[in-house]
Protein backbone atom coordinates (compact mmCIF):
# COMPACT_ATOMS: atom_id res chain seq x y z
CA UNK A 1 0.00 0.00 0.00
CA UNK A 2 1.68 3.50 -0.61
CA UNK A 3 2.61 5.56 2.23
CA UNK A 4 0.48 8.42 1.22
CA UNK A 5 -2.72 6.35 0.61
CA UNK A 6 -2.42 4.87 3.93
CA UNK A 7 -2.17 8.00 5.74
CA UNK A 8 -5.24 9.44 3.80
CA UNK A 9 -6.67 5.74 5.18
CA UNK A 10 -5.44 5.93 8.49
CA UNK A 11 -7.27 10.00 8.75
CA UNK A 12 -10.13 8.82 7.47
CA UNK A 13 -10.54 5.76 9.24
CA UNK A 14 -10.31 7.83 12.55
CA UNK A 15 -12.79 10.42 11.36
CA UNK A 16 -15.42 7.93 10.47
CA UNK A 17 -15.12 6.17 14.28
CA UNK A 18 -14.85 9.80 15.69
CA UNK A 19 -18.20 11.15 13.95
CA UNK A 20 -19.95 7.77 14.85
CA UNK A 21 -18.40 7.74 18.56
CA UNK A 22 -19.76 11.24 19.41
CA UNK A 23 -23.37 11.42 18.98
CA UNK A 24 -23.61 7.90 21.35
CA UNK A 25 -21.38 9.86 24.01
CA UNK A 26 -23.55 12.77 24.04
CA UNK A 27 -26.36 10.34 24.29
CA UNK A 28 -24.56 8.32 26.90
CA UNK A 29 -23.48 11.70 28.83
CA UNK A 30 -27.50 12.84 28.62
CA UNK A 31 -28.63 9.69 30.22
CA UNK A 32 -26.57 9.83 33.10
CA UNK A 33 -26.72 13.71 33.18
CA UNK A 34 -22.55 14.45 32.53
CA UNK A 35 -22.56 18.21 31.91
CA UNK A 36 -19.79 20.45 32.10
CA UNK A 37 -21.12 23.52 34.36
CA UNK A 38 -20.16 27.05 33.18
CA UNK A 39 -17.92 28.24 36.22
CA UNK A 40 -15.40 31.23 36.48
CA UNK A 41 -13.17 29.48 33.70
CA UNK A 42 -15.66 28.71 31.10
CA UNK A 43 -16.65 30.77 28.14
CA UNK A 44 -20.11 28.92 27.73
CA UNK A 45 -23.12 30.02 29.42
CA UNK A 46 -25.20 26.19 29.22
CA UNK A 47 -24.10 23.11 30.36
CA UNK A 48 -23.25 21.19 27.87
CA UNK A 49 -22.32 17.28 27.49
CA UNK A 50 -18.40 16.59 27.86
CA UNK A 51 -16.37 13.16 27.84
CA UNK A 52 -15.46 13.64 24.05
CA UNK A 53 -12.51 13.02 24.74
CA UNK A 54 -13.38 9.27 24.69
CA UNK A 55 -14.34 9.36 20.80
CA UNK A 56 -10.73 11.31 20.44
CA UNK A 57 -9.09 8.55 22.25
CA UNK A 58 -10.25 5.42 20.86
CA UNK A 59 -10.38 7.05 17.48
CA UNK A 60 -6.52 7.61 17.08
CA UNK A 61 -5.81 4.19 19.87
CA UNK A 62 -7.94 2.21 16.74
CA UNK A 63 -6.65 4.20 13.81
CA UNK A 64 -3.14 4.23 14.59
CA UNK A 65 -2.67 0.61 15.90
CA UNK A 66 -4.66 -0.83 12.22
CA UNK A 67 -2.42 1.27 10.15
CA UNK A 68 0.74 0.27 12.00
CA UNK A 69 0.66 -3.43 10.43
CA UNK A 70 3.26 -4.35 8.40
CA UNK A 71 5.41 -1.34 9.97
CA UNK A 72 7.93 -2.00 12.73
CA UNK A 73 7.54 -0.04 15.90
CA UNK A 74 8.49 -1.88 18.90
CA UNK A 75 7.59 1.87 20.84
CA UNK A 76 3.93 1.83 19.72
CA UNK A 77 2.56 -0.44 22.68
CA UNK A 78 4.30 2.09 24.96
CA UNK A 79 3.16 5.17 23.33
CA UNK A 80 -0.19 3.72 23.68
CA UNK A 81 -0.05 2.96 27.28
CA UNK A 82 1.08 6.08 28.56
CA UNK A 83 -1.92 7.60 26.58
CA UNK A 84 -3.92 5.28 27.66
CA UNK A 85 -2.75 6.44 31.44
CA UNK A 86 -3.55 9.85 31.20
CA UNK A 87 -6.38 8.80 29.06
CA UNK A 88 -8.19 7.41 32.28
CA UNK A 89 -6.85 10.43 34.54
CA UNK A 90 -8.85 12.74 32.38
CA UNK A 91 -11.74 10.88 32.73
CA UNK A 92 -11.20 10.49 36.25
CA UNK A 93 -10.90 14.21 36.93
CA UNK A 94 -13.96 14.73 34.41
CA UNK A 95 -16.76 12.59 36.62
CA UNK A 96 -15.48 13.06 39.96
CA UNK A 97 -12.24 15.50 39.63
CA UNK A 98 -8.81 15.02 40.69
CA UNK A 99 -6.34 17.41 42.67
CA UNK A 100 -3.84 19.03 40.81
CA UNK A 101 -0.93 17.16 42.93
CA UNK A 102 -2.44 13.47 41.62
CA UNK A 103 -2.48 14.70 38.22
CA UNK A 104 0.90 15.69 38.18
CA UNK A 105 2.14 12.92 39.73
CA UNK A 106 0.62 10.45 36.89
CA UNK A 107 1.70 12.59 34.05
CA UNK A 108 5.17 12.04 35.29
CA UNK A 109 4.81 8.23 35.41
CA UNK A 110 3.52 8.61 31.88
CA UNK A 111 6.45 10.49 31.01
CA UNK A 112 8.56 7.46 32.63
CA UNK A 113 6.90 4.96 30.69
CA UNK A 114 7.48 6.90 27.23
CA UNK A 115 11.10 7.88 28.60
CA UNK A 116 12.51 4.36 29.92
CA UNK A 117 10.45 1.77 27.95
CA UNK A 118 9.48 2.96 24.82
CA UNK A 119 12.89 5.49 24.70
CA UNK A 120 11.78 8.53 23.72
CA UNK A 121 13.39 11.02 24.93
CA UNK A 122 16.17 14.53 24.11
CA UNK A 123 19.42 12.96 23.81
CA UNK A 124 20.67 16.45 21.49
CA UNK A 125 20.02 20.61 21.97
CA UNK A 126 21.32 20.81 18.35
CA UNK A 127 23.90 23.70 19.71
CA UNK A 128 21.30 25.51 22.30
CA UNK A 129 23.81 27.43 24.38
CA UNK A 130 27.00 25.58 22.77
CA UNK A 131 25.58 21.97 23.84
CA UNK A 132 24.55 19.53 21.48
CA UNK A 133 24.73 15.79 23.23
CA UNK A 134 23.45 15.01 26.87
CA UNK A 135 23.70 12.71 28.79
CA UNK A 136 20.44 10.50 30.38
CA UNK A 137 19.81 12.68 33.62
CA UNK A 138 19.47 15.68 31.68
CA UNK A 139 17.67 14.34 29.19
CA UNK A 140 15.16 12.69 31.36
CA UNK A 141 14.74 15.86 33.37
CA UNK A 142 14.34 17.82 29.99
CA UNK A 143 11.88 15.30 28.52
CA UNK A 144 10.05 15.13 31.16
CA UNK A 145 9.41 18.45 32.08
CA UNK A 146 8.74 19.12 28.27
CA UNK A 147 6.14 16.47 28.91
CA UNK A 148 4.13 17.90 31.88
CA UNK A 149 4.44 21.61 30.52
CA UNK A 150 2.44 20.55 26.75
CA UNK A 151 -0.31 18.18 28.10
CA UNK A 152 -0.85 21.54 30.63
CA UNK A 153 -0.83 23.76 28.24
CA UNK A 154 -3.08 22.14 25.99
CA UNK A 155 -5.47 21.35 29.24
CA UNK A 156 -5.56 25.14 29.90
CA UNK A 157 -6.17 25.91 26.39
CA UNK A 158 -9.38 23.97 25.92
CA UNK A 159 -11.19 27.13 26.64
CA UNK A 160 -13.38 28.13 23.94
CA UNK A 161 -15.34 26.41 21.34
CA UNK A 162 -13.12 24.06 18.95
CA UNK A 163 -9.93 26.19 20.01
CA UNK A 164 -7.49 23.22 21.37
CA UNK A 165 -9.10 20.71 18.89
CA UNK A 166 -8.57 23.01 15.92
CA UNK A 167 -4.68 23.22 17.38
CA UNK A 168 -3.76 20.04 17.32
CA UNK A 169 -5.57 19.33 14.11
CA UNK A 170 -3.00 21.97 12.59
CA UNK A 171 -0.28 20.78 14.67
CA UNK A 172 -0.40 17.15 14.02
CA UNK A 173 -0.65 17.32 10.33
CA UNK A 174 2.39 20.20 9.64
CA UNK A 175 4.39 17.08 12.13
CA UNK A 176 3.06 14.52 10.29
CA UNK A 177 3.95 16.29 7.22
CA UNK A 178 6.85 16.47 8.05
CA UNK A 179 7.35 12.47 8.75
CA UNK A 180 6.03 11.48 6.00
CA UNK A 181 8.40 13.83 4.07
CA UNK A 182 11.54 12.35 5.77
CA UNK A 183 9.90 8.64 5.91
CA UNK A 184 9.53 8.61 9.36
CA UNK A 185 6.02 6.62 7.94
CA UNK A 186 5.28 5.33 11.82
CA UNK A 187 4.74 8.57 13.42
CA UNK A 188 3.32 10.08 10.40
CA UNK A 189 0.60 7.12 10.93
CA UNK A 190 0.16 8.94 14.56
CA UNK A 191 0.00 11.77 13.50
CA UNK A 192 -2.63 11.30 11.26
CA UNK A 193 -4.45 9.42 13.13
CA UNK A 194 -4.85 12.07 15.64
CA UNK A 195 -5.65 14.88 13.23
CA UNK A 196 -8.80 12.69 11.97
CA UNK A 197 -9.86 11.88 15.41
CA UNK A 198 -9.54 15.36 16.47
CA UNK A 199 -11.49 16.69 13.21
CA UNK A 200 -14.53 14.06 14.24
CA UNK A 201 -14.71 15.65 17.14
CA UNK A 202 -14.04 19.45 15.98
CA UNK A 203 -17.40 19.21 13.75
CA UNK A 204 -19.66 18.41 16.71
CA UNK A 205 -17.59 20.72 19.47
CA UNK A 206 -17.73 23.54 16.85
CA UNK A 207 -20.74 23.38 14.47
CA UNK A 208 -23.20 20.81 16.98
CA UNK A 209 -26.65 21.62 18.22
CA UNK A 210 -28.11 18.56 19.31
CA UNK A 211 -25.01 16.86 19.63
CA UNK A 212 -22.58 19.80 20.92
CA UNK A 213 -19.80 17.87 23.31
CA UNK A 214 -17.02 19.03 25.02
CA UNK A 215 -13.45 17.12 25.13
CA UNK A 216 -12.77 17.40 28.55
CA UNK A 217 -9.67 17.03 30.82
CA UNK A 218 -10.37 13.77 29.32
CA UNK A 219 -9.44 15.16 25.50
CA UNK A 220 -7.11 17.59 26.11
CA UNK A 221 -4.47 15.61 28.35
CA UNK A 222 -4.59 12.72 25.99
CA UNK A 223 -3.86 15.55 22.94
CA UNK A 224 -1.16 17.01 25.33
CA UNK A 225 0.47 13.59 25.81
CA UNK A 226 0.48 12.72 21.97
CA UNK A 227 1.87 16.15 20.72
CA UNK A 228 4.46 15.96 23.30
CA UNK A 229 5.64 12.63 21.92
CA UNK A 230 5.49 14.06 18.25
CA UNK A 231 7.46 17.15 18.94
CA UNK A 232 10.16 14.87 21.15
CA UNK A 233 10.79 13.00 17.86
CA UNK A 234 10.74 16.30 15.91
CA UNK A 235 13.80 17.02 17.65
CA UNK A 236 15.34 13.71 17.81
CA UNK A 237 15.03 13.47 14.17
CA UNK A 238 16.42 16.15 12.86
CA UNK A 239 19.72 15.55 15.16
CA UNK A 240 21.41 14.41 11.46
CA UNK A 241 21.33 17.47 9.61
CA UNK A 242 22.42 15.60 6.80
CA UNK A 243 18.87 13.21 5.83
CA UNK A 244 16.22 15.13 3.60
CA UNK A 245 14.36 17.75 5.02
CA UNK A 246 16.15 18.37 7.79
CA UNK A 247 15.41 21.38 10.17
CA UNK A 248 17.88 23.40 11.33
CA UNK A 249 16.74 25.14 14.34
CA UNK A 250 14.89 22.43 15.65
CA UNK A 251 14.49 23.54 19.51
CA UNK A 252 13.38 26.75 18.53
CA UNK A 253 10.64 25.98 15.77
CA UNK A 254 9.26 22.87 18.40
CA UNK A 255 9.03 25.92 20.37
CA UNK A 256 7.14 28.02 17.78
CA UNK A 257 4.60 25.42 16.75
CA UNK A 258 3.65 25.25 20.42
CA UNK A 259 3.56 28.81 20.96
CA UNK A 260 0.24 29.54 21.53
CA UNK A 261 -0.61 27.39 24.34
CA UNK A 262 2.89 27.44 25.82
CA UNK A 263 3.69 31.54 25.74
CA UNK A 264 -0.10 31.98 26.86
CA UNK A 265 0.09 29.78 29.41
CA UNK A 266 2.99 31.34 31.08
CA UNK A 267 1.89 34.43 30.91
CA UNK A 268 -1.76 33.66 32.59
CA UNK A 269 -0.07 31.89 35.42
CA UNK A 270 2.95 34.98 35.82
CA UNK A 271 -0.13 36.94 35.86
CA UNK A 272 -1.69 35.17 38.65
CA UNK A 273 1.20 34.72 41.02
CA UNK A 274 2.02 38.53 39.98
CA UNK A 275 -1.31 38.99 42.09
CA UNK A 276 -0.16 36.54 44.89
CA UNK A 277 -3.19 33.57 43.85
CA UNK A 278 -2.10 30.06 42.82
CA UNK A 279 -0.93 29.90 39.21
CA UNK A 280 -3.50 26.89 38.80
CA UNK A 281 -6.48 28.97 39.95
CA UNK A 282 -9.53 29.65 37.39
CA UNK A 283 -10.00 33.58 36.05
CA UNK A 284 -10.36 34.64 32.31
CA UNK A 285 -7.21 36.28 31.42
CA UNK A 286 -6.30 33.68 28.46
CA UNK A 287 -5.90 35.26 24.83
CA UNK A 288 -8.96 33.58 23.91
CA UNK A 289 -11.10 35.38 26.91
CA UNK A 290 -9.62 38.65 26.08
CA UNK A 291 -10.99 38.31 22.21
CA UNK A 292 -14.59 37.03 23.58
CA UNK A 293 -14.48 40.54 25.74
CA UNK A 294 -13.51 42.47 22.62
CA UNK A 295 -16.80 40.88 20.87
CA UNK A 296 -15.18 37.85 18.96
CA UNK A 297 -17.68 35.01 18.72
CA UNK A 298 -16.01 31.44 19.62
CA UNK A 299 -15.88 30.67 16.21
CA UNK A 300 -14.40 34.01 15.10
CA UNK A 301 -11.68 34.00 17.92
CA UNK A 302 -10.68 30.27 17.38
CA UNK A 303 -10.20 30.88 13.95
CA UNK A 304 -8.25 34.17 13.98
CA UNK A 305 -6.12 32.62 16.74
CA UNK A 306 -5.61 29.17 14.94
CA UNK A 307 -4.85 31.58 11.11
CA UNK A 308 -2.46 33.22 12.73
CA UNK A 309 -0.70 30.44 13.95
CA UNK A 310 -0.74 28.52 10.61
CA UNK A 311 1.21 31.85 9.36
CA UNK A 312 3.41 32.24 11.99
CA UNK A 313 4.46 28.40 11.59
CA UNK A 314 5.36 29.25 7.77
CA UNK A 315 7.02 32.10 8.47
CA UNK A 316 9.34 30.00 11.21
CA UNK A 317 9.84 27.21 9.09
CA UNK A 318 11.07 29.62 6.36
CA UNK A 319 13.70 31.05 8.67
CA UNK A 320 15.08 27.78 10.54
CA UNK A 321 18.60 28.80 8.99
CA UNK A 322 18.63 31.89 11.25
CA UNK A 323 19.83 30.07 14.14
CA UNK A 324 17.71 29.36 17.28
CA UNK A 325 18.76 32.40 19.86
CA UNK A 326 17.33 34.35 17.33
CA UNK A 327 14.44 32.51 15.89
CA UNK A 328 13.49 32.48 19.77
CA UNK A 329 13.56 36.09 19.94
CA UNK A 330 11.79 36.58 17.16
CA UNK A 331 9.16 33.76 18.61
CA UNK A 332 9.07 35.94 21.94
CA UNK A 333 8.59 39.56 20.47
CA UNK A 334 6.44 38.59 17.94
CA UNK A 335 4.07 36.53 19.94
CA UNK A 336 4.53 38.83 23.13
CA UNK A 337 3.32 41.88 20.81
CA UNK A 338 0.35 40.23 19.74
CA UNK A 339 -0.80 38.97 23.19
CA UNK A 340 -0.46 42.40 24.37
CA UNK A 341 -2.72 44.22 21.88
CA UNK A 342 -6.49 42.78 22.99
CA UNK A 343 -5.76 44.12 26.49
CA UNK A 344 -4.44 47.40 24.86
CA UNK A 345 -7.45 47.84 23.33
CA UNK A 346 -9.70 46.68 25.82
CA UNK A 347 -8.23 48.96 28.44
CA UNK A 348 -9.00 51.69 25.36
CA UNK A 349 -12.29 50.65 25.03
CA UNK A 350 -12.78 50.79 28.95
CA UNK A 351 -11.59 54.41 29.11
CA UNK A 352 -14.07 55.54 26.19
CA UNK A 353 -16.51 54.16 28.03
CA UNK A 354 -15.58 55.83 31.45
CA UNK A 355 -15.19 59.48 29.12
CA UNK A 356 -18.44 58.86 28.16
CA UNK A 357 -21.51 60.52 29.94
CA UNK A 358 -24.08 57.77 28.69
CA UNK A 359 -21.79 55.46 29.08
CA UNK A 360 -21.61 56.53 32.58
CA UNK A 361 -25.22 55.87 33.20
CA UNK A 362 -25.65 52.51 31.28
CA UNK A 363 -23.13 50.81 32.92
CA UNK A 364 -24.55 50.99 36.34
CA UNK A 365 -27.77 49.22 34.82
CA UNK A 366 -26.02 46.84 33.08
CA UNK A 367 -23.62 45.60 35.96
CA UNK A 368 -27.05 45.34 37.86
CA UNK A 369 -28.38 43.12 34.95
CA UNK A 370 -25.58 41.26 34.64
CA UNK A 371 -25.39 40.50 39.10
CA UNK A 372 -29.19 39.28 38.41
CA UNK A 373 -28.68 37.03 35.69
CA UNK A 374 -25.51 35.52 37.53
CA UNK A 375 -27.69 34.56 40.41
CA UNK A 376 -30.57 33.10 38.23
CA UNK A 377 -27.41 31.15 36.70
CA UNK A 378 -26.25 29.61 39.75
CA UNK A 379 -29.96 28.85 41.21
Amino acid sequence: MPILFQLVFCFLMALSISIWAVPVIVRVDRSLKLFDHPNERSSSGNPIPTLGGIAIFFSFAFSASIGMIGIHMPELIFILAATMLIFFVGLKDDLVDLSPRKKLLIEIIAAFIIIFAGQIRFTNLHGLFGITEIGLFPGVIITVFAIVVIINAFNLTDGIDGLAASLSIVISLILGGWFFLSGHTGYAILSFSLAGAVTGFFYFNMYGIRNKIFMGDTGSLVLGTVIAILIIRFNEFNIDQSQPYAIESVPAISFGILAYPLIDVMRVMLIRISQRRSPFSADKNHLHHRLLTLGFSHKNATYTIVGINILFVAVLFSLHQFGILRIAAYIVISCGTLFLMPAFFIKKRKLVRKNDPLQQIMIPRLNADSVFVEKQVQR
